[in-house]
């Protein structure tokens, strides 16, 4: 089976700090540029799981590279350059402390939580008798805040980031323009590859004082994502959609008696597993992004980012 690269421990020149996420590790280069490595660890529940995804960490940084060229229009971001399959170098943003994400469709926690009763996320009201998978009538923005690791990330309304001054009245209002501008456009580069953008993720920071997109953007991470076709079919069937997101991969874990909760194991992740979701992300990528993937299979992928980390910096 092809390797995985799990962890980082760079040294850099002009390194200031390293930061190990859930998933990507980012390194701090005089506090001016920043080097993200999405690596091929995967996460769920907010765990991160034993085992890394070959491959992973590469489409993923593709995927938010070609969605970060397609939206500088809506507004800045922070990219500059990709100088590894796996690696994104970027300005240097300070973070709001909140995640925007929005949503198209009555899905995911969303949907667990309407169904035991709740009729308002994050002070957005949810009208009475929706269904699984309908489509809002217009797309719901529901924050959350960025939580430490081993920390779940908590909803938070509008009301709530204003009073706790997580963000100004101006600042909000260009992050919902922006939020839901770029979800406008993920929509439509969506349909042209004959999917749906269900819900997704964005995080914002500021750079010189100008407000900045950051991170990854419309990858299976971040986002989820149904086939067109056979949606309208399948949603008056009550049936459940064919989706591309890692929804599937929670769906493993709920179905051997895992959530993230106290006491809880993770599930065996066999070789067979592993590959499994390493093949689902490759179907992923190539759907998103209408293009085949090429493996960048590499015997040591740690010295290979290395050298193209400092090529570029250097």
């Amino acid at each position: 089976m092809a390797k995985a690269l799990t962890n980082t421990e760079f040294n850099f020149k002009n390194q200031k700090s390293v930061y190990h996420g859930k998933v990507r590790d980012v390194y701090n280069i005089g506090d001016d540029k920043l080097v993200m490595v999405a690596t091929d660890r995967i996460s769920a529940f907010d765990v991160v799981l034993p085992k890394g995804i070959p491959f992973k960490g590469q489409m993923l940084n593709q995927i938010a590279a070609k969605f970060l060229d397609a939206t500088t229009d809506i507004c800045p971001n922070w990219k500059l350059a990709t100088p590894d399959p796996m690696v994104t170098v970027g300005v240097m943003c300070e973070g709001f402390p909140v995640e925007m994400i929005v949503r198209g469709y009555l899905c995911g926690s969303a949907w667990r939580a309407y169904k035991s009763g709740v009729r308002e996320i994050c002070g957005v009201k949810l009208p009475e008798g929706m269904r699984e998978n309908q489509r809002f009538p217009e797309p719901i923005i529901t924050p959350t805040t960025k939580a430490e690791i081993g920390e779940h990330d908590a909803d938070i309304s509008k009301e709530e980031i204003l009073a706790q001054g997580l963000a100004t009245p101006e600042e909000y209002a260009l992050l919902e323009q922006y939020t839901l501008a770029l979800f406008k456009r993920g929509s439509e580069i969506a349909a042209e590859r004959g999917l749906i953008l269900v819900d997704t993720k964005y995080e914002f920071g500021k750079h010189n004082g100008t407000i900045y997109l950051m991170d990854e953007i419309h990858t299976p991470d971040s986002s989820r994502y149904f086939y067109a076709e056979g949606y309208e079919e399948k949603f008056e069937k009550g049936e459940p959609q064919k989706q591309l997101s890692k929804e599937f991969v929670r769906e493993w874990l709920m179905d051997n008696g895992f959530q993230g909760k106290e006491g809880q194991q993770v599930p065996e992740m066999t070789d067979e597993i592993v590959e499994s979701i390493s093949n689902r992300y490759i179907e992923l990528y190539e759907n998103i992004t209408g293009e085949k993937f090429e493996k960048n299979e590499c015997e040591d992928i740690h010295s290979r980012i290395e050298k193209n980390i400092s090529d570029y910096l250097g």
